[in-house]
């Protein structure tokens, strides 16, 4: 099939997606949600997510520059494992990244209903959004859809002014509320510096948003299609938004810990309650300048990281067509703009089905998180197999430290999924597990041809989820678990365990076709600089 895509983002803009997914409702809502899991121990969960995300993601950057393809996300466990692999990462990274298109939308209606104006406060009730608040989700889910549908450029160029936009308020959130309110006290009152202890930490890892919020990585490896010099500058853009973003976050974390107001504080870091957290703070400390602009931006992250959202879900679809599971016409690409149109409408459509199911930002950034875990799970094993195989690559891109960095990625993987807590885990892992039906219609139609093999090479990773849930579930009482592993414990089990498991997933790859026909594309279509 002939690649119509155009390679017309450079470093900087592709640096720009990145941070441009990663900064969105995530630091609007996250620093709240940190501290009512580990009050002020919250800027220790910042550190250790964005250590442990890093891992992951220079495993992915090194794919990334192997396999310059739109959608590279979801058809690297193809390339290296087989169809069964493939799938199940691929539906698991599809499946939470899809329900951010939404989530963005909502998280900004959310926000809007903090304004000052009556039909403001109509939108949403305290629980979730109204009918009139989805209806205007529903519009911001359309405007995210125009954004992209006609150019690449378009798409690049509103995505750097949007990213720089969510520079200038973040920073003035963190010298507002700094110089003017910041409270040293709220560091060691109220419970102490870590009320909830180490497990609460790590459960704000897991599932306050923080996960959540470095999905955006994902970006610039999904538009690697489209990148120009994409063996230097995806790896780039992939480390520079994870670290820039990591600082802002952190700083964030430490502003809203600081400027939390006593009587906010009453009933323990927990019981804090916000609709609009950073715009609350602001009106209570009579920061009217600094509301507005929080209103302002209310729209603008989310929108911003909604927008880049659908551009790499749409390119996303295109790499699943590209493994098999998805219908021809999804396939297609629009020759004039170089966009997979048929694949946006599909997003688009599901986006909408999220919006009736979940009417609320809280209600979905957990099962993201963990569904997005599943998915990065593969990408430390698939690298170091294609390690093994580079007589059949045509990049040399090689990261340093790569066979320390990919086990270690993938331990971090697990111990994050593990902190999510029973019995989130297994009901995630179940959603995935549901798509497995489409994966065996599809092998119907081919016959089975090479099911064997690929089945025998996806073993482990069926194997290692189960195991996941069954620690899950026997793990401590601090996670949700029977207690049968105590707290500490059950780390070293899972550290072992998810090491034996990584060389049972880098023995089981293979030479796969898939593999063979990606390079093959890669070297004879490859987008043309324009």
């Amino acid at each position: 099939m002939q690649n119509n895509m155009k390679r017309n983002i450079g470093a900087f803009a592709l640096t720009m997606t990145g941070i441009g997914s990663i900064i969105g409702s995530g630091w609007l809502f996250g620093a709240w949600k940190a501290a009512k899991l580990a009050g002020p121990a919250a800027i220790y969960a910042w550190i250790i997510g964005t250590i442990l995300i890093l891992f992951i993601g220079l495993s992915f950057a090194e794919l990334g520059g192997m396999f310059p393809e739109a959608g590279g996300m979801v058809r690297y466990g193809q390339f290296s494992h087989g169809s069964l692999v493939g799938y199940l990462s691929g539906w698991a990274n599809w499946i939470a990244i899809v329900s951010v298109i939404p989530v963005e939308a909502e998280a900004s209606t959310q926000y809007i209903s903090s304004w000052p104006f009556e039909w403001a406060h109509s939108l949403y009730d305290g629980k979730e959004l109204t009918i009139t608040g989805l209806f205007i989700s529903a519009l911001l889910v359309i405007v995210y859809f125009l954004l992209n549908y006609f150019t690449v450029s378009l798409f690049a160029r509103v995505n750097t002014v949007i990213t720089i936009f969510k520079f200038v308020i973040p920073a003035c959130v963190i010298i507002g509320l700094i110089v003017t309110s910041f409270n040293g006290q709220n560091f060691t009152h109220y419970g102490g510096f870590m009320p909830n202890g180490w497990s609460g930490v790590l459960t704000a890892v897991s599932i306050s948003g923080i996960v959540f919020s470095f999905n955006g990585f994902q970006s610039p490896i999904n538009m690697a299609g489209e990148a120009k010099n994409p063996n230097r500058n995806v790896p780039l853009a992939v480390v520079l938004s994870i670290l820039i973003a990591g600082v802002i976050y952190l700083l964030l974390q430490v502003t809203f810990t600081g400027g939390v107001t006593p009587d906010m504080l009453k009933h323990g870091w927990a019981n804090i309650n916000l609709n609009s957290p950073f715009a609350d703070l602001a009106m209570a400390w009579g920061l009217n300048w600094l509301v507005l602009l929080l209103f302002a931006d209310a729209v603008v992250s989310p929108s911003g990281t909604g927008v880049t959202y659908t551009a790499t879900t749409a390119r996303m679809i295109y790499g699943m067509n590209q493994n098999g599971y998805f219908p021809s016409i999804f396939g297609k690409v629009d020759k004039k703009s170089g966009i997979p149109r048929p694949a946006m409408w599909f997003n688009i459509f599901v986006s909408f089905i999220f919006l009736l199911l979940f009417r609320g930002w809280g209600q979905l950034s957990s099962i993201i998180s963990i569904a997005t875990l599943i998915s990065y799970m593969t990408g430390p094993v698939s690298v170091m197999v294609f390690r093994r195989h580079r007589e059949y690559l045509k990049s040399p891109l090689k990261i340093k430290g790569m066979p320390i960095i990919a086990p270690l990625g993938f331990i971090a993987s697990a111990l994050i999924f593990y902190w999510g807590s029973w019995p989130l885990t297994g009901k995630v892992t179940m959603i995935i597990i549901i798509g497995l039906p489409v994966y065996f219609y599809y092998q119907y139609k081919n016959d089975f041809a090479g099911f064997k093999r690929d089945f025998k090479a996806g073993l482990w990773f069926i194997f290692f989820l189960i195991w996941m849930i069954f620690i899950s579930y026997i793990g401590s009482e601090k996670f949700g678990g029977l207690n049968i592993i105590p707290f500490g414990w059950d780390f070293l089990v899972i550290g072992v365990s998810a090491l034996i498991f990584y060389f049972w997933g880098v023995r089981s790859g293979w030479v796969t076709e898939a593999l063979k026909r990606g390079n093959e594309q890669n070297d004879s279509t490859a987008p043309k600089n324009n």
